[in-house]
């Protein structure tokens, strides 16, 4: 077992298809076949199922699912702990992103960041399952630090640095029999056809953790990977959906008020907590130190709006 293989074959379980491995990993498609069968002949099971549309990990690819990402983090940290040693921040920082950034201006945060810190490589990643797998990857230390939003306790050995708290608002779409401009109850809006983000994805989370406040519980129908989309949909009569208050609403939407306490969706950068087997890297002390600074910057004057930003 070669460590190409183990970072191929984390490649296929994320992205979920042969084809979108390669494209991450910059790779031929035959040569991500190749890699992951002879994987599969060295150790005499089937990690997938291959079908038209995807790679399905099979139970001997779960199981090791885990200790491949505990070995490819391990051959990371060593590779940091060396360059850390030598100087000041230095090495690569794998950095996980939610679709909805604001208030960071992520290219904005990347080019001052690496201009003050030329000998740290940066590499962004997505999950298919949003937050959930943000936090997940963080934990098992194949991220540095991730951008996520979780509306709950976070594991005890992870940091959260609360970044921007920004209002829920609630879109209805044309015609809706509860549009007005008195305040709904959301369990009276549990019944209808939900637009939301994918299971575990920080938009679904908070609004889902909304319901369970109120003892409700709805159904999404439709899933969208990206919450700047969600008006179009609401617009185009498809049913419900909450945005974060920085998410431009445009025209074809009702803004619906709701009653209760007031919603609010939260935006944290996620560190592990410092250990003796996982001390805090230089490289991830200097990009948690320019985020603070750049949303310092980016803080609206007192009295200053941001909604609709």
């Amino acid at each position: 077992m070669e460590l190409r293989q183990l970072e191929v074959f984390l490649a296929v379980v994320e992205a979920g298809t042969i084809s979108a491995a390669a494209r991450r990993l910059g790779a031929a498609q035959s040569a991500v076949s190749t890699v992951v069968r002879a994987l599969e002949e060295d150790l005499g099971v089937a990690l997938f199922v291959r079908t038209s549309r995807r790679a399905v990990v099979t139970d001997a690819g779960r199981a090791l699912l885990p200790e491949a990402r505990r070995v490819l983090a391990g051959l990371c940290e060593a590779r940091s702990a060396v360059l850390d040693a030598d100087g000041g921040p230095s090495g690569p920082l794998a950095v996980g992103v939610v679709t909805t950034m604001h208030p960071v201006d992520l290219p904005l945060l990347l080019q001052r960041f690496t201009t003050a810190n030329p000998r740290v490589s940066v590499s962004m990643r997505v999950f298919a399952d949003g937050s959930r797998g943000l936090l997940r990857a963080l934990v098992d230390g194949e991220l540095d630090v991730a951008f996520l939003s979780w509306p709950f306790r976070p594991p005890a050995s992870v940091v959260l640095r609360h970044l921007d708290r920004t209002a829920f608002r609630l879109l209805l779409p044309p015609g809706h029999p509860l549009a007005s401009s008195a305040p709904v109850e959301l369990a009276d809006l549990a019944g209808d056809r939900w637009i939301d983000g994918p299971p575990g994805f920080a938009n679904r989370l908070q609004v889902d953790a909304l319901f369970a406040r109120v003892g409700a519980t709805r159904r999404v129908v439709l899933e969208v990977p990206d919450v700047s989309t969600f008006p179009r949909y609401v617009a185009a009569g498809l049913g419900p959906a909450f945005v974060p208050g920085s998410v431009p609403v445009g025209t074809g939407c009702h803004e619906q008020p709701v009653a209760g306490e007031p919603l609010s969706w939260t935006l944290s950068l996620a560190t592990a907590r410092p250990s003796p087997e996982r001390p805090v890297r230089k490289a991830v002390t200097a990009f948690a130190e320019a985020v603070d600074r750049h949303v310092r910057r980016s803080a609206p004057a007192p009295g200053v709006s941001t909604r609709g930003r």
